[in-house]
């Protein structure tokens, strides 16, 4: 990968495997919105990223300072791990393989841990567009303006000690007073979530799931995307069609011990099993000519 400051940010080129439609849209975070353009704006860390995809292996981060880059986004995008290592290994399944094929940019981000929890326990029995809408209610309302607009994601004490009917405002249902146990657990100590990047993950599991509305889906999508626990293995309704369509004996080998890596290659392949299985089928042609 290289890396130049460039007309006013920073212009990656030579970065493997990675798609920003891929990667930003496909329901692992929720603050980033395309563009008209096809470019990415997002907040993390009460900091903003208008990112531009110019061709396969190359991208443009506007506005983006070299310390910005080499303190937030490059280990964000999660730049450091070798995916094409990674996918080295998944192609010895069939299922992996095809899942690749129609997906090859997805990687897995490396949230901030507090937001994750906020945000995947208001994922829960939603769709994507209303969690967007619910994040951004909770950001407006709580959060800290930021100078060139938007606003940071709130902080535990922004809501520690409210009521649900304070954040009702953010039009979430049975999730406000989940997100306000998850508050008070944070902000007086009872929850530490850095304690859980190094914690075995079966105590981690434990520990996260204290918090009200946290089950076993919502705590291992925490782990995975907010706590890069890679090992973790988010279980929904499609993993679970997955699970019965492809793996009935349980998953392969190769991606044992990065389950929650391949899980979302396999969350998009399966959501859009129909349209995965025409590009197959074209590229298939196009070798046989």
């Amino acid at each position: 990968m290289n890396i130049q400051q460039h007309r006013g940010g920073i212009l990656l080129s030579e970065v493997s495997c990675l798609n920003l439609d891929e990667t930003l849209d496909c329901g692992q975070c929720f603050r980033f919105e395309r563009q008209d353009d096809g470019s990415y704006k997002g907040i993390v860390r009460a900091t903003p990223l208008h990112i531009h995809q110019l061709g396969e292996n190359t991208f443009f981060l506007e506005g983006t300072t070299q310390e910005e880059f080499e303190t937030i986004w490059y280990d964000y995008f999660d730049l450091s791990l070798d995916y094409e290592q990674l996918k080295k290994r998944y192609q010895e399944d069939e299922t992996m393989r095809r899942a690749l094929r129609y997906a090859p940019g997805i990687r897995v981000l490396r949230q901030e841990p507090w937001e994750a929890l906020c945000t995947f326990i208001i994922s829960q029995n939603n769709n994507i567009p209303r969690i967007k809408g619910i994040v951004a209610r909770f950001c407006e309302a709580f959060g800290t303006p930021l100078p060139g607009g938007g606003y940071a994601f709130p902080t535990p004490d922004s809501i520690y000690g409210k009521t649900p009917e304070d954040l009702s405002v953010l039009r979430a249902g049975f999730r406000a007073k989940y997100l306000l146990d998850a508050a008070n657990r944070v902000y007086t100590g009872q929850l530490v979530l850095e304690d859980l990047y190094t914690m075995p993950i079966e105590e981690a599991r434990r520990v996260l799931q204290t918090v009200k509305g946290v089950g076993p889906k919502v705590c291992d999508c925490v782990l995975l995307y907010g706590l890069h626990r890679i090992d973790a293995f988010p279980v929904d309704v499609w993993i679970k069609r997955v699970l019965e369509r492809f793996y009935p004996q349980g998953i392969p080998a190769c991606i044992q011990g990065t389950q929650g890596i391949a899980q979302q290659y396999l969350f998009h392949y399966i959501r859009h099993l129909e349209q995965a299985q025409r590009k197959e089928d074209a590229l298939c042609e196009v070798t046989a000519m």
